[in-house]
């Protein structure tokens, strides 16, 4: 008791105002990342519906990365609107519909492309007002509440595949995909509803030219060029992955949809854990003593997923791996965040997302390239070389050092 009063101790005191903030965010994360884990699961049947190569595969998910790109825009919205945030991300959700709806729809793989990047932009339009928000509400647990929110995520990434992949199993992916534009448009207007009243107080804002002189300070900030380079790495890493995992587990393995959606569901769940905890580490100790070992470790594991047998192997490992494949993702961006003016947080965020995105947009090509030279399961040798590469960025790094030091930044 006495340690799990401990753990918890981060999130007393906080206030009914910011408890709803909170939770709000993070359930509307939970949807948001539904829609997103319906994307890998849907790969291989969209690949066998219209006979895609592996740099085919590969176009798909540039396609979704271009409209993550768009997080920089949506993020200096969020930051000259704040009374409007509700409304951005209950948008987010709404665009998550629009994308599965056209990909339902597609008669040819051409029109998958702009389906894949409104899921892209869905993507984009939450993420910054939402974790600005939290990094606003909560700065001194920054790190804690990205990780709750956090968990809202993994949630949605662990029962998605599961319900989804069971749905594939009875129903056509066309129909399945075509009924989320009734899902999305009901969970936007519940999440609008839900925050309308968050962001009425908005407090002093900084003018136009002192957020864009914030802006290039942060620019040329070497802790948010280097946090920024390795989540970039990091996220090729991730993405290469997603976009190929399902297909080695479905064609070289030969498991079925539900199956599939079992494994990925494996991948996401230890997160619901791990994130908090990762993150009170990450606040009490320090960014990069959570980082740079967590890097390493998940480029290691990333070796032996073609290794492992199918059964009780593969299913420790993808569960090992899920301690740290999302979780990361909340530490990163508090360390971003850490560095980033009250005015331009959640413009700090799209800064970050189109820096990482710029970087990560050739690797699903590559991997896709890849795939088809070497098989599937040499993309994850590729996706530890990144993680391995990441950790080299992280190294030379002076980031904030935890609450029971004094802080330290790079600049």
């Amino acid at each position: 008791m006495i340690g799990l009063s401990r753990i918890l101790a981060p999130v007393r005191g906080l206030g009914r105002e910011r408890l709803s903030l909170l939770a709000s965010v993070t359930g509307g994360h939970a949807v948001i990342h539904w829609f997103q884990q319906i994307f890998p699961i849907m790969i291989p049947a969209i690949t066998d519906e219209f006979g895609l190569s592996g740099i085919q595969v590969g176009y798909v998910g540039a396609a979704r990365q271009v409209g993550n790109t768009l997080t920089l825009p949506s993020g200096i919205l969020a930051d000259s609107f704040v009374r409007h945030r509700a409304i951005m991300l209950g948008s987010a959700i709404a665009f998550m519909g629009v994308a599965y709806l056209l990909i339902g729809i597609a008669p040819s793989f051409i029109w998958i492309l702009p389906g894949a990047m409104f899921v892209g932009l869905g993507t984009a339009t939450w993420h910054p007002p939402a974790m600005a928000s939290l990094s606003s509400r909560f700065p001194d647990s920054r790190a804690t509440a990205l990780s709750i929110h956090g968990v809202g995520a993994t949630f949605g990434d662990t029962l998605t595949p599961l319900a989804v992949g069971g749905l594939l199993v009875i129903f056509h992916w066309r129909g399945v995909l075509q009924i989320q534009i009734v899902v999305a448009l009901v969970a936007a207007l519940l999440v609008w509803r839900s925050l309308a009243h968050q962001f009425s107080d908005t407090g002093p804002k900084p003018s136009r030219a002192e957020r864009f002189r914030d802006v290039k300070l942060l620019a040329r900030n070497p802790v948010f060029v280097g946090v920024s380079s390795a989540q970039g790495l990091m996220n090729m890493s991730r993405n290469t992955v997603l976009l190929f995992l399902p297909l080695y587990i479905q064609r070289d393995l030969g498991f079925n949809a539900f199956e599939l959606g079992l494994y990925i569901a494996l991948l996401h769940g230890m997160g619901i854990v791990s994130q908090p905890i990762l993150g009170i580490l990450s606040d009490r100790f320090g960014r990069k003593e959570v980082l740079l070992p967590s890097y390493l470790i998940l480029g290691g594991m990333y070796l032996l997923l073609s290794r492992a047998e199918p059964g009780w192997q593969l299913v420790v490992l993808v569960l090992a791996i899920g301690i740290f494949f999302y979780t990361l993702t909340n530490v990163t961006t508090a360390a971003v965040l850490d560095v980033a003016g009250t005015g331009i947080q959640a413009s700090s965020m799209g800064m970050t997302s189109l820096f990482t995105q710029a970087i990560s947009l050739p690797a699903p090509i590559f991997a896709g390239w890849l795939a088809g030279q070497a098989g599937y399961s040499a993309t994850f040798v590729l996706a530890a070389f990144f993680m391995f590469l990441g950790a080299a960025v992280l190294l030379p790094l002076r980031l904030y050092k935890g609450t029971h030091r004094t802080a330290r930044f790079s600049g």
